[in-house]
């Protein structure tokens, strides 16, 4: 599977416990991820990740293509629902483009935690 990995500011740390507690399975596919997440991720949890723009210059929208055009199977976007984020329509246009391709996008720990367990077991 093609799995995209996105979190705001405040969820990276987050993203990067998720990334290290289901690294096996994540192994097991290709990873993608917005600039910092996915450095993180790569120095962090191990992991093989394609490195696309930061968010708010417009990683988001480079996945919300990838996603358009069939290329992400799923995503995990860990959202700070606390935090204006400068990039919202972004943000709204690709969890949007989730539900128009009815990708599976997990927006918080407990979803991307039963999503990811989920995969595990096929």
């Amino acid at each position: 599977m093609r799995i995209a990995l996105v979190a705001h500011n405040q969820k990276k740390d987050d993203m990067v416990a998720l990334a290290i507690e289901f690294a096996p399975l994540l192994r097991q596919h290709t990873l993608m991820a917005t600039g910092t997440t996915g450095g993180r991720l790569q120095d962090e949890a191990g992991l093989t990740v394609e490195r696309l723009l930061s968010g708010p210059l417009g990683g988001d929208l480079q996945i919300g293509a990838r996603l358009s055009m069939g290329e992400v199977d799923t995503l995990i976007f860990l959202r700070d629902p606390m935090t204006a984020q400068p990039h919202e329509p972004d943000i709204n246009a690709l969890v949007r483009a989730c539900d128009v391709h009815n990708v599976p996008c997990a927006t918080n720990m407990a979803t991307a935690r039963m999503l990811l367990e989920d995969l595990s077991r096929r």
